[in-house]
Parts: C-alpha cells; structure tokens; sequence
C-alpha cells in the first residue's frame, strides 16, 4: 500500500509541477497604462484680410456720399455692392475696413457709421464684435 500511495503522491506532484509550469509560462504582463491625451488648445483664428484690391473699393466713395448726403432717390448699388457681394460679412467688413482707413474713398469719415451703412446697404451684417482698426 506504501507504493500505491508512492505512486500517487508522484503522480500529484507530477502533475502540480506540470501546471504551475503551464500557468506561468502563459504568464502575461499587463499593458501599459495609456498615456493622458493633451488637449490641444485651437489655434487662435486667423487675423481676416481681405480678398479683393482694396483699391477697386473707391467706387464705394461715391455710394457712401450718397447714402451720407440723403440723395433723393435710390443710390445704385452695383458698382460697390458687386464687388462684396461674394464675400462673407467678416471679409466684407475688412475689405471696407480696409479701404475707409486708407482714405482711398477719398473723404473723412466716421468708420463705425460708415462702415455699418456700407455694409447694411449691400445687404451684409457687420460681424458681432467686429472692430474697425
């Protein structure tokens, strides 16, 4: 009886000995901890500039004359209008900007009125906030 519980003793260390050996041999580390993401700040917005030759803009000087001086009648607005009418009001607000602080409508203004009249006349808003500098 001392063989057979020989032999079962051996048998049981055996087969510990075998799976210990097959659990740790599948032995997997655990994955990296994921590193945090940044979180990226947006870019400050691009500073708006103006498409279009702010030169061509001087045929807005006689539109703004007559909206300034109350003209009897309805200004034309093709020759100033045209030329912002494919433009956002941001880009049309700069290119306007743009051409009453070079003078090239060729007369002082008040650039916040001036601009605002432009802008409203051509059918576009000035963008909230938007300042002329």
């Amino acid at each position: 009886m001392a063989s057979k519980a020989l032999a079962t003793t051996a048998l049981l260390l055996s087969l510990n000995l075998l799976f210990f050996t097959l659990v740790s041999s599948t032995y997997v580390p655990c994955p990296p901890t994921p590193k945090p993401k940044h979180h990226h700040k947006k870019p400050p917005p691009a500073k708006a500039t103006c498409p279009k030759d702010t030169l061509k803009l001087g045929v807005c000087a006689d539109l703004l004359n007559d909206l300034v001086h109350a003209v009897v009648g309805t200004p034309p607005k093709a020759p100033c209008c045209t030329l912002i009418e494919g433009l956002v009001d941001l880009e049309a607000a700069v290119c306007l900007c743009t051409a009453i602080k070079a003078n090239v409508l060729g007369i002082k203004l008040n650039v916040p009125v001036s601009l605002s009249l432009l802008l409203n006349y051509c059918g576009k808003k000035v963008p909230t906030g938007f300042q002329c500098a």
